[in-house]
């Protein structure tokens, strides 16, 4: 390995981070490595926030990943307000620059919100889910903002804690992430537990007395003791605003993940290459894929193999578990190769382009560990 590669930082402590922090050691970078985190946990899995955690009574562990092998320095709890890429210095908000001959750029993106009120809750960090899940004991009426799948998901924990559940949403729930098909197999099993689903054009939220209420597009008002929404969400990338990094938002980088030799950005902040133009994917699996493939060309240079990214999919909601490979969403009726409808099956859809996806609902097939997603296990 190259002996001008002494120092890497790695800027966020998520899953695309902790990926890009083990492969580098793998990859056989062995110098000076530091993580740069603004949360004081360490890395957790994220989608168990709205899974498993909210429902798995007394156990608090669904989001606890492995032991870390990378051995580097940690600095959790500061937060990285500026990038000198000529200087080549991370700046942190303590005041401290930590100097670099190769840096990941992982900040990820935060929850959207529709109001600056302290009451609208969301569900983006464990923190968040925590108190949500504290609150949700109490069994409060609850109207969840967003029909994609994190506010499905949501609804249904909500619904599952024995709480009153309105589900507010731009058209058919999970239609735009899954396609007609699925999202009616996933509407029709919510509102058979109990859920209440409004479509509208728009919401907001506004406050009436202690708490907030969601005021949709036709001036109805709907009124609960916890307002949760789910609207997507904000790459992190404000602190790179005077690199010329970030553009419209994001940070666009190549095939191998790499916006200099000596810079890489993946995760939730970086738009990449697909068969579909460049494109920013934020599943859990895309973070670990991009992490892997840009922090061994941080080492290895051409001679890393582009990303070969196939999007991995998966939700847990209303008795519903699926799981999908390929690109979403979905148009038409699919192939039934395994199974069959209102029951578990393995389900396929094709494209004109040779491309498409397949999909199991309820079928029984091994979930990839949350720690690492291999090209095998999708």
């Amino acid at each position: 390995m190259s002996t001008a590669i002494q120092r890497v930082v790695v800027v966020g402590n998520g899953i695309a981070g902790l990926t890009a922090a083990e492969t580098l050691r793998e990859a056989g970078f062995d110098g000076e490595l530091t993580i740069v985190g603004d949360e004081t946990h360490a890395a957790y899995s994220r989608p168990a926030l709205s899974k498993a955690l909210l429902l798995d009574g007394d156990d608090l562990s669904s989001h606890e990943l492995p032991p870390t092998t990378h051995g580097a320095t940690e600095l959790l709890g500061v937060r990285a307000t500026g990038l000198d890429v000529d200087r080549r210095l991370v700046k942190l908000d303590d005041g401290a620059a930590l100097p670099y001959d190769r840096v990941v750029l992982a900040t990820g993106s935060r929850a959207r919100r529709l109001s600056d009120l302290p009451e609208e809750l969301i569900l983006r960090g464990l923190d968040d889910a925590l108190a949500l899940r504290k609150r949700l004991a109490g069994r409060p009426s609850v109207v969840v903002v967003g029909g994609g799948p994190l506010g499905m998901e949501i609804a249904s924990g909500c619904l599952t804690a024995g709480c009153q559940v309105t589900l507010v949403s731009q058209g058919v729930p999970l239609i735009l992430q899954l396609g007609p098909y699925l999202a009616e197999v996933f509407v029709k099993a919510a509102l058979e537990r109990g859920l209440t689903i409004v479509e509208t054009g728009s919401a907001r939220l506004d406050r009436r007395g202690g708490d907030a209420r969601v005021v949709l597009d036709d001036g109805a008002v709907l009124e609960a003791e916890l307002v949760v929404t789910a609207v997507g969400d904000v790459p992190n990338t404000e602190w790179l605003a005077d690199t010329g990094l970030a553009n419209r938002g994001v940070v666009q980088v190549d095939s191998r993940g790499l916006v200099r030799p000596e810079i890489a950005a993946v995760g939730d902040l970086a738009a990449f290459p697909t068969p579909y133009g460049l494109r920013r994917i934020p599943l859990w699996s895309s973070a670990i894929e991009q992490a892997k493939v840009a922090a061994t060309a941080l080492v290895r240079g051409d001679d890393t193999p582009p990303l070969q990214f196939r999007p991995y999919f998966w939700t847990e909601q209303f008795g519903l578990s699926l799981k999908a490979v390929g690109h979403l969403p979905l148009d038409g009726e699919p192939t039934y190769v395994e199974g069959g409808p209102g029951g578990p099956a393995l389900m396929r859809w094709s494209r004109d382009d040779g491309s498409g996806a397949a999909v199991a609902l309820n079928y029984r097939i091994p979930i990839p560990r949350l720690r690492r997603v291999s090209r095998e296990a999708v």
